[in-house]
């Protein structure tokens, strides 16, 4: 499973990748994480990637510029891949819609974006600020994904959420294929909480 981060913090995800079970699964080639910095792509001099809101209101918003172009960029390189915008306004990611966007897509895309086995590319827009130009969302984004009913200051977490929700569910990433299987929230526990450990 290959994941596409779109963040102006890469540095924020070095930890996060280089221990654990996330470490080995990218060493053996289970899973692969590409960060790519929207900064690169901006075309003012100062790589400068925000704005006033034209509609009034405080704080900065995302410019649709470099977001277009790196967004452009990476479906180059990952044509099949969905485009999600982690945002507290999108559908909230549970275990079942993990389960689903990895092995039985139901998320409503055009005719041949999804395999027989779900999704093995993502790209993930991580959002600062006040938000994202609504013309990306518009034009690029495929569906936007929430992590629970709050308001962080970035969308940098919620990208190592799905990543971690989503490796999990690669074949070989845990060291024992049962364990996702039988655990809170799994299909095979009805989607209740697992039992107690002793």
């Amino acid at each position: 499973m290959q994941f596409h981060v779109l963040t102006i913090f890469p540095e924020m995800f070095q930890g996060f990748l280089n221990e654990s079970i996330l470490k080995k699964a990218q060493g053996n080639g289970h899973i692969q994480i590409v960060l790519h910095d929207i900064r690169q792509y901006s075309k003012d001099k100062h790589m400068k990637v925000d704005d006033t809101p034209y509609g009034g209101g405080a704080g900065m918003v995302f410019t649709p510029q470099p977001l277009f172009d790196c967004i452009e960029a990476v479906k180059e390189l990952v044509p099949e891949a969905p485009v999600i915008y982690l945002s507290p306004k999108g559908r909230k990611l549970t275990q079942a819609r993990a389960e689903r966007l990895a092995h039985k897509p139901a998320c409503r895309l055009p005719a041949g974006r999804q395999g027989k086995a779900g999704f093995t590319q993502f790209i993930l827009i991580c959002g600062h600020y006040e938000g994202i130009d609504q013309r990306v969302i518009d034009a690029l984004v495929d569906f936007e994904l929430s992590i629970g009913d709050y308001v962080l200051s970035g969308g940098e977490l919620p990208a190592m959420v799905f990543i971690d929700v989503m490796s999990r569910l690669v074949p070989g990433v845990l060291g024992n294929e049962e364990s996702h299987q039988e655990e809170t929230f799994s299909k095979r526990l009805d989607r209740k909480k697992e039992y107690p450990h002793y």
